[in-house]
């Protein structure tokens, strides 16, 4: 997958290009499966395969109180494009210049002056522009009248519910990070580095690795069941995330106790794959109340991660004639 991040990086329109447009921040079933249809449109017309979203989102620009947590970092967000075998990722830079285009000019110089669309897929409840004005029957308008084709996907539904990025994040926010898997199709999961924390944990006989994330979209204060991957390596966990109100500290934590582990990985990269919520943070009368309850955490994480197979957004899609 070739990376562009700017228009001014291209230098000719693509090739038949198929494209869909989104900001696409969770990368979950319902994107994927817009993946799958661009990918096979590009490779029954010939074309370029193309996925154009935006950095930052928008909101964080045109209403940043109403911006929502990203559910993946930028990195992640490529990552996990990347496994849909597109032939481009563009990511434009959301400026104020691009913010006041009209949908119509946004149409003739980006996707048919620079891009050079020639078939269009968008989500069903996709639109852009101020006040949305760049809606579905306008982009299929557009598509009469300049000559390109315009597919709208609809819902892509799980238990009778639609996927979308809002109930994600109702998900994880909520700590269902077992239910998540299913709108996902992966494990949630995010990387951080391992710094030093209060050493509390050691001397309450259970040392921690403590991490610093970037990730926006934290799961709900409590103790989960992960798996940890420090180097390649995965590790079952028990992570608290939350503050230490036991004792009267409130800023948060995420502090990962790794069973059968006792390397020093300080200023490590650390990825965790949460599996399932525990408990919700307690405060506890003292020290020993915390300490039966970490030891229960830990019996109760050995059950659930014994036969866990974490999921990952691997490559999943092969060509229509295969």
């Amino acid at each position: 997958m070739k990376i562009i991040r700017s228009l001014s990086e291209i230098d000719r329109p693509f090739d038949k290009a198929v494209v869909t447009l989104g900001n696409f921040d969770g990368v979950h079933l319902g994107h994927r499966e817009i993946f799958r249809s661009v990918v096979n449109s590009a490779r029954r017309e010939r074309g370029t395969s193309i996925i154009c979203t935006f950095e930052p989102h928008p909101l964080k620009m045109l209403a940043a109180d109403r911006a929502p947590r990203l559910i993946n970092t930028p990195e992640e967000r490529e990552r996990l494009i990347a496994a849909s075998r597109v032939d481009v990722l563009l990511i434009i830079p959301f400026t104020s210049e691009l913010a006041a285009l009209s949908p119509e000019r946004f149409v003739d110089e980006v996707l048919i002056e620079r891009i050079g669309i020639k078939h269009l897929v968008v989500g069903y409840d996709y639109a852009f522009g101020k006040g949305r004005s760049g809606s579905i029957e306008f982009l299929r308008q557009q598509g009469k009248d300049k000559g390109f084709v315009v597919d709208v996907f609809g819902p892509v539904q799980k238990a009778g519910q639609v996927i979308s990025s809002t109930r994600v994040r109702q998900a994880i926010l909520s700590g269902d990070v077992e239910g998540v898997v299913n709108l996902l199709g992966r494990h949630f999961n995010f990387e951080g580095q391992v710094v030093h924390g209060e050493g509390r944990g050691h001397h309450l006989g259970f040392a921690t690795a403590n991490l610093e994330t970037d990730k926006e979209l934290i799961p709900a204060a409590g103790v989960y069941a992960c798996i940890a991957s420090i180097d390649g390596r995965e590790i079952s966990s028990v992570v608290s995330i939350g503050c230490k109100s036991t004792f009267g500290e409130h800023p948060l934590t995420i502090e990962a106790h790794l069973l059968d582990f006792d390397q020093d990985v300080y200023s490590q990269k650390m990825r965790l794959y949460f599996v399932k919520k525990l408990r919700d943070q307690q405060t506890f009368p003292d020290k020993e109340a915390l300490i039966v309850a970490i030891s229960d955490d830990i019996d109760r994480a050995r059950q659930c991660l014994d036969q866990v197979q974490i999921i990952e957004y691997r490559e999943y899609l092969t060509p229509e004639s295969a």
